[in-house]
């Protein structure tokens, strides 16, 4: 049977950008970072695509981001399915910054009170991601003088000024028999993706990252809520640095604040900064 000749099928047009960007569901806990994004690109007329494909340097030369915001609207992308290069985390700026809000009580939900619980150990004990992500009840208990002590294999350390929000969240926890029944000090608060994971379970680094993420930019934001007129600057200079911080950047910050260091990981990068700051220039 002879066949004829047809015609190559033509190229499916690309969707028009604002609408493929209003197709993808924003990741969860980045919607304003999402919205944000999209914004930016679609003011050069880039769709998700168009950005995955060429990445976020016309993005931040239009919008003057610095590292530290190429770096976080980096990951976003990545959070919401756009296969972006992840560019390196810079070392956290200014080398002093104001850390005790993240350790502050503000609300009763289980996620928040993890997250200050696990920041306010860390401001005295700061250990490693990973560290924290073995860490067991049994190694934290309760001292003399509203004091914590977390003992490891590696020693025994007293923590202040963490008996509030430890207590917090312990009586939080208390309440749900999937999470209270747990032997980790911050365990999963609802079921991942994996196939083992499970309420109460033992969170992965990455979910730990996420999860202190998420905490500072929302602590930022209630900052700058609740701020007085005579605060409102502070509160949005602060708010501002909180959106980009990672936990490994808060850790640094704890240990060049004169912290004891817990691991050798960071503390080497901590006391040249620390010296480099105090040597007169």
């Amino acid at each position: 049977m002879a066949t004829t000749w047809q015609p190559p099928l033509p190229e499916m047009p690309s969707s028009p950008p604002a609408r493929a960007w209003a197709r993808i569901a924003p990741p969860r806990g980045y919607e304003t970072q999402w919205r944000r994004l999209a914004e930016a690109a679609l003011e050069l007329d880039l769709g998700p695509d168009e950005l995955a494909e060429g990445g976020l340097e016309a993005v931040a030369s239009a919008r003057d981001w610095k590292p530290a915001t190429v770096t976080l609207y980096s990951k976003v992308a990545r959070y919401g399915g756009l296969a972006l290069d992840l560019p390196r985390t810079p070392e956290p700026d200014p080398a002093q910054l104001d850390l005790r809000p993240l350790t502050e009580v503000r609300g009763e939900r289980l996620e928040h009170l993890r997250a200050v619980a696990w920041c306010a150990l860390a401001l005295s004990w700061p250990a490693t991601v990973s560290q924290f992500r073995d860490l067991r009840r049994e190694q934290v208990t309760v001292g003399r003088g509203q004091h914590l002590h977390v003992e490891t294999e590696d020693g025994r350390w007293s923590v202040g000024g963490a008996w509030r929000p430890w207590h917090a969240w312990e009586a939080a926890r208390a309440q749900y028999p999937g999470i209270a029944d747990s032997p980790w000090v911050l365990p999963a608060l609802r079921r991942g993706p994996g196939v083992n994971s499970r309420v109460g379970g033992q969170l992965s680094t990455q979910a730990l990252q996420v999860t202190f993420a998420k905490h500072a930019v929302r602590t930022g934001a209630e900052l700058t809520g609740s701020a007085s007129a005579g605060r409102r600057a502070a509160a949005e200079a602060l708010s501002a640095a909180y959106q980009t911080l990672s936990y490994d950047s808060y850790r640094r910050l704890a240990l060049a604040g004169g912290t004891e260091p817990v691991a050798d990981r960071g503390a080497v990068r901590a006391l040249r900064r620390v010296k480099r700051e105090s040597t007169p220039g």
